[in-house]
């Protein structure tokens, strides 16, 4: 969790002595490129293994139901509010570095996609979630396959599109300033 005491510490001794290692004149442009990329990276890296480890087209109806429950009952909330984090950190930047054309533009189709992700999860997957959450994996409908369809096209969306803006940031970032 990130309000652990071992995430607190990995904070305070990784990564807040390499943000004060960053040269004064830039301090806070370089901060919050960097943050960005750490925030995108890691729900890149949480919708990736979801994809990568479950793929649920080949599970039974009791095992698909009691895998997307627990998923959804640890990353139901936190993934929103790291691609929100995610989406006003590349906002924020993208201002910052309005001059530089292609790096704002770079952004500006990141944040884009950002966006789809971002939509496809809250018009596609939540609901289809709130619906398995109702669910007992004893004994689910009769259309879980094709509920379980639609959450899987819309996570693989998602999956593109929050690699592509990811891809984005992380070229954005390759310039010396």
């Amino acid at each position: 969790m990130l309000s652990s005491p071992s995430f607190v510490l990995w904070l305070n001794e990784s990564i807040l002595p390499f943000i004060l290692s960053i040269k004064r004149h830039n301090m806070s442009k370089q901060i919050i490129r960097f943050l960005n990329t750490i925030m995108i990276a890691l729900v890149a890296g949480s919708v990736f293994g979801i994809w990568l480890g479950y793929d649920p087209r080949s599970l039974s109806a009791p095992t698909f139901v009691e895998q997307l429950q627990n998923a959804i009952r640890h990353l139901n909330t936190l993934m929103p509010i790291l691609g929100m984090i995610a989406t006003v950190l590349t906002i924020v930047s993208a201002v910052r570095q309005k001059n530089d054309k292609r790096v704002f533009t770079l952004l500006l189709v990141a944040i884009f996609f950002m966006l789809i992700s971002g939509l496809t999860t809250k018009f596609g997957n939540q609901p289809i979630n709130s619906i398995v959450m109702t669910w007992d994996k004893n004994s689910p409908p009769s259309n879980w396959m094709e509920l379980r369809d639609k959450w899987w096209t819309f996570h693989q969306i998602r999956t593109a599109t929050t690699f592509i803006a990811l891809g984005l940031i992380t070229w954005s970032n390759m310039k010396n300033d």
